[in-house]
């Protein structure tokens, strides 16, 4: 007689793989369990670090029977993609280590360096390899001699963060490590090197219906994750459809956090690569040609996207918190925490931000919280259709809160709180911008080169591919402040369509964190705001070139009938601005109500 396979699996760090999995016989690792599961499968993980890089075999067979991966209820896990090092030996005023190629295995991030398209080196090497001394990133130099006298990097958020840095040298077999941990010893505390190129991420495509719940996922030496490459992140899906990835945190990925990008198959950094070989060696080019190519392999809404991105924070990503490139379309990112983004900036590139998605179509972006972020707090780039921006708070970013780059649309951002010294960076047409806080000026350019994609309705196939006159939005609604002029629109071929928007002194809305972690909104300019009626898209007009109405995935034209903090508004107290008129002098706007 056979029992019946349990459809649970347990990790433990006191387990075995030659375990069972039951929890009286749990594996040791993560992938142990990984190789064992099957559609319907739950593996739970128990409390402990794991240094693993786990790459699922394969997915769920529907969003009923996915492969779910969760923390065990009520304990700390956390899973790196770091080893410890000690045995440092002091070099005058720095620590020196050497360590055997087979240290890392098969991937030696100290010999690999970070390349790509649209990645800007400043004349200097970087690998993807990385040192922590008790959790905190050093900054990789460009010569011993750097490390030996540091100093202050200016470009990083905090400049004197750069006096703990590292260099590193290759030899016959071996890599060696030299280190400036300022007044610390390195081998009395706990120091360690990035050694895996991802902590949680397929290395086949199309691992579908999986779901990540409840880890603290720290430490990848990632690579520059392109859109026109394959986007390996600390986590990531793989050109794959239907994923959970919820209630985790996520720090301290040399390039992205969590990437639900594109695949391989479709080209890897196709400009640089393949430049030569393409009608024009221009990045725009190269980038439709991925396009055509993945739509020829398949990437339809059938198999690629509809992930739910969820309740995460994410920091400390020197690349992207949250990237997708393709596979990030129909998806739906909510709740996440994605702060200190790009924060080190010793390399640049055309990817920095909190969020940055090429082919957002039929998404959600709701609620999220980003702040902190280098270059934009919400990077949407080509492609974006259908796609609803709803109740995000952004401050303290880089450049601007939002880039909006040669999208056709439609698209609404509606009832966001938009804090940073610039707020919008508008090189697109066919935007709705209704019931936001706009607390910085908008930057308008007519886009007069590139060419971009407008896509069919709800899918995926490239219906025409069209240049920009510029313009075409709608503002409805907003209050922005004093110096947050529509005039930037004035030289547009097509008019926007502006009604109830209301300007406000800027010195009268501030944020504040306060001790309990929360922000804290002052809002007394906002009570005396005259009523308006309320906004409906189905009053909207198509933009000029897509023609395609104003709504959703499913059809549905947008009500904007739900505040910020997500109370009903009705036709009698409708003010502009993302709130109602029954307000205190200060609100808490993060967290922000579920």
């Amino acid at each position: 007689m056979t029992s019946e396979k349990s459809p649970t699996l347990h990790v433990s760090v006191y387990g075995s793989d030659a375990g069972s999995g039951a929890p009286d016989s749990p594996l040791r690792t993560i992938q142990a369990a990984a190789d064992k599961a099957q559609p319907g499968d739950t593996v739970i993980v128990h409390g402990g670090t794991y240094r693993e890089w786990i790459k699922p075999p394969r997915g769920g067979s529907g969003p009923d029977r996915r492969i779910t991966y969760q923390a065990a209820e009520g304990e700390h896990v956390e899973i790196k993609g770091s080893e410890p090092v000690e045995g440092w030996q002091r070099d005058g005023s720095v620590w020196k280590v050497t360590l055997p190629d087979t240290f890392f295995g098969a991937y030696n991030p100290y010999r690999d360096e970070i390349v790509g398209d649209w990645f800007y080196d400043l004349d200097r090497v970087h690998h993807t390899g990385e040192i922590y001394l008790d959790g905190r990133p050093l900054f990789e130099r460009a010569s011993l001699e750097d490390v030996r006298a540091p100093k202050s990097h200016a470009d990083a958020l905090v400049p004197d963060d750069a006096l703990l840095c590292w260099y590193c040298e290759h030899g016959d077999g071996e890599v060696t490590l030299w280190a400036n941990f300022g007044d610390a010893h390195p081998n009395a505390n706990l120091v360690e090197v990035t050694a895996r190129p991802a902590v949680f991420y397929p290395e086949i495509a199309g691992c579908n219906f999986i779901t990540v719940r409840g880890f603290t996922m720290r430490h990848a030496a990632t690579q520059w994750a392109a859109p026109t490459a394959e986007q390996i992140g600390l986590i990531g899906t793989n050109w794959s459809k239907g994923w959970v990835i919820e209630n985790n945190v996520i720090s301290d990925s040399r390039c992205s956090g969590i990437t639900l990008g594109k695949d391989r198959e479709s080209g890897h950094n196709t400009w640089s690569n393949e430049g030569d070989d393409l009608t024009s060696a221009k990045g725009a080019d190269a980038y439709t040609v991925v396009v055509q190519r993945a739509l020829e392999l398949g990437w339809s809404k059938d198999t690629i996207g509809s992930h739910l991105v969820q309740n995460n924070e994410v920091y400390r990503c020197e690349m992207a918190g949250i990237c997708g490139s393709l596979g990030a379309a129909f998806s739906h990112v909510r709740g996440n925490h994605v702060h200190h983004i790009f924060v080190q900036r010793q390399f640049h590139g055309a990817e920095m931000a909190g969020i940055k998605f090429h082919a957002a179509l039929d998404s959600l972006i709701e609620g999220n919280c980003l702040h902190h972020c280098g270059m934009y707090g919400l990077w949407l780039d080509w492609m974006t259709q259908g796609t609803r921006v709803h109740a995000n708070l952004m401050f303290d970013n880089k450049d601007f809160d939002l880039f909006s780059e040669v999208n056709h649309g439609p698209y609404v951002v509606d009832n966001n709180i938009l804090l940073s010294h610039r707020a919008i960076r508008d090189w697109s047409q066919g935007g709705a911008y209704v019931h936001n806080l706009i607390g910085g000026p908008i930057e308008y350019r007519i886009e007069t080169v590139r060419k971009t994609p407008i896509l069919e309705r709800h899918g995926t196939q490239i219906e025409k591919i069209e240049g920009f006159a510029g313009g075409d939005a709608r503002y409805y609604g907003n209050v922005l402040v004093s110096s947050a002029g529509l005039e930037v629109y004035a030289d547009c071929a097509y008019k926007n369509d502006e009604k109830d928007n209301v300007w406000i002194e800027e010195p009268s809305i501030g944020l504040r964190h306060d001790e309990q972690g929360r922000y804290l909104l002052n809002v007394e300019a906002l009570r005396e705001l005259g009523k308006i009626g309320l906004v409906h898209t189905e009053n909207f007009s198509p933009p000029v070139v897509s023609q395609h109405p104003y709504v959703d995935g499913t059809g549905a034209s947008w009500a904007f009938d739900q505040t910020y903090l997500g109370e009903q508004r009705v036709h009698d107290t409708t003010v502009p601005g993302p709130f109602t008129r029954e307000l205190g002098e200060q609100i808490i706007v993060w967290p922000r109500p579920s």
